[in-house]
């Protein structure tokens, strides 16, 4: 055998269960079905893919194609808020199976989507589907170890999945290993020792090993794909230009201080000393926030803590305001009222609503306060400034 045979022989790409693809809905535009039929060429895949470039209706084409290769059902993962999105966009672009919301197994469709948040999993048996498609899956890497586990076992044994996300960390090999686990392509331990090295520098980081990187990304693409505007998929970028996106940064005094004698406060970044400063700062951050804010047009103001929507509630009370605690049933509702205002305020946190939903009616947007997470900012930032918004999009935090 020749040296490059046996070079060649040694690598790897994803295998799976398979089919051609059948006729495409006409609504899909060429680059889209392209990216639908690569897809469903694989089996199991990955489309990562920006804001606004039509996630929703390529993972429904996708769930429509298995649908009508086995015959059987297919499980839509995504969060909660999305789930009536979802079910909109099958409406508006005539998927030609059955698509249902549903809460438990007794709403399943007898052949075709069925909508669930990920949070009802236990609800159901994954062996009555045959497919499987997680909207938003870069959370799999905020989901706890039990979570995770529950979703990577609980479908190993479905032919097809595919995970669709517009933040996949391409510095996070962590959650490209989650994506791969998930699939069924490679599991994480394989891949940690293939292409990466312990960094002795860094406990418990993991990095690419220089010599692997081109080996490593090329085994990637066999299962992933990432597109950032259409004519990275063979498309045109007509029509797909983002507005101004004009973020204000405001500095906001509050009545407070150091202790007595002390020249600054002793703060450290301990989750204590953080919180303590937030809390002191809450007050003068919503008045700040009350001050910006218009009746006359819709906005979203964003909060990382519950006293900060107490706070926001209490300065903008004919606002609506969606919590965690919120019943999946009036997390639904009152993101739809939002969706449908041309004025209301909504108050919420990233982790509720700043995954997945569409707010392209709205573009302004304001933030009480950061967290550590530049993902939870930019995908709150997104619901507004998305390819299809005709406004310049305004940030204040």
């Amino acid at each position: 055998m020749r040296y490059e045979d046996l070079i060649s022989s040694k690598k790897v790409a994803a295998t799976a269960a398979r089919f051609n693809p059948y006729a495409a809905n006409v609504n899909l535009f060429d680059w889209q079905y392209s990216l639908v039929s690569w897809a469903v060429k694989c089996g199991r895949a990955a489309i990562f893919a920006e804001c606004g470039l039509g996630k929703t209706l390529m993972q429904l084409e996708w769930a429509r194609q298995v649908v009508l290769h086995t015959g059987g059902r297919v499980m839509l993962h995504c969060p909660v808020g999305v789930r009536e999105q979802s079910k909109s966009e099958a409406e508006k672009f005539s998927v030609d199976v059955d698509v249902a919301i549903c809460d438990s197994a007794n709403d399943l469709p007898a052949r075709g989507v069925a909508i669930v948040n990920y949070e009802k999993l236990h609800k159901f048996d994954p062996s009555m589907f045959t497919g499987v498609v997680l909207d938003e899956s870069s959370i799999l890497k905020n989901f706890n170890g039990k979570m995770r586990k529950r979703i990577t076992n609980g479908w190993a044994s479905t032919p097809y999945r595919l995970a669709c996300t517009a933040t996949p960390a391409p510095n996070d090999h962590v959650e490209l290993c989650n994506h791969s686990e998930f699939l069924g392509v490679m599991s994480q331990p394989r891949i940690l020792s293939r292409w990466f090295v312990n960094d002795t520098a860094n406990t418990g980081t993991w990095r690419l090993k220089g010599h692997a990187e081109r080996d490593f990304w090329d085994w990637v693409s066999t299962w992933a794909v990432c597109i950032t505007k259409p004519s990275d998929a063979g498309g045109s970028d007509e029509g797909y230009e983002l507005p101004p996106l004009n973020e204000h940064l405001h500095v906001v005094d509050y009545a407070g201080g150091p202790a007595d004698g002390m020249l600054f406060d002793n703060f450290s970044l301990s989750a204590t000393n953080v919180h303590t400063q937030k809390r002191n700062t809450t007050a003068a951050r919503a008045a700040r926030v009350a001050g910006i804010v218009r009746d006359n047009e819709p906005w979203i103001v964003w909060c990382d803590t519950n006293y900060e929507a107490d706070a926001l509630s209490d300065a903008l009370p004919s606002a609506i305001e969606v919590r965690g605690s919120d019943s999946e049933r009036v997390k639904s509702q009152k993101l739809k009222e939002f969706s449908q205002s041309k004025s209301a305020t909504l108050i919420t946190k990233p982790s509720v609503a700043g995954f997945g939903m569409n707010s392209q009616h709205c573009n302004k947007m304001a933030f009480v306060g950061l967290s550590y997470s530049f993902e939870s900012y930019y995908q709150a930032v997104r619901r507004c400034w998305r390819y299809g918004q005709q406004k310049p999009v305004d940030v204040h935090v």
